[in-house]
């Protein structure tokens, strides 16, 4: 099972929304002349990089739920806004919704193990999309999904 990294949202209500930051952050790579890479800058580099890189995935949480996935197709060294030292997630563009699960808000990132990440939602909850999203997760929260 792959290792994954779990990540805290920010701001971030919907799909759609991370969709058009990331898209956006994109768009000012282009515009600045560099090869648009879609980068999530942190703190802190992760000890076990070469396990994450091998086949692991950014976890976001929006909302108190794992919502979305993303391949962890890098890590690199880096400065920050303030020039400290940083570390670059770098992310494959592509968001991979995934059954959500419930998650409390925590700082930073965490490792997240494969046994333990939510599965994607490929299409398994069919007919649960017609539902209100707010009804889904109630339901979810009672156990009836």
């Amino acid at each position: 099972m792959p290792l994954n990294l779990i990540k805290l949202a920010v701001g971030v209500e919907h799909l759609d929304d991370l969709a058009t930051f990331q898209q956006r952050r994109l768009a000012e790579c282009r515009a600045r002349g560099e090869k648009p890479v879609l980068r999530h800058i942190t703190r802190n580099i992760p000890r076990r990089a070469d396990e994450l890189l091998a086949g692991g995935s950014m976890y976001w949480v929006f909302r108190a739920h794992v919502r979305v996935r993303q391949a962890l197709i890098g890590v690199e060294p880096t400065v920050n806004a303030k020039g400290l030292p940083a570390c670059a997630l770098i992310l494959d563009p592509l968001l991979v919704p995934v059954v959500p699960r419930p998650q409390r808000a925590f700082q930073g990132w965490r490792y997240l193990d494969g046994r333990a990440a939510p599965a994607d939602a490929d299409g398994r909850d069919s007919g649960i999309d017609a539902l209100p999203e707010g009804m889904a997760e109630e339901l979810r929260e009672l156990g009836l999904l």
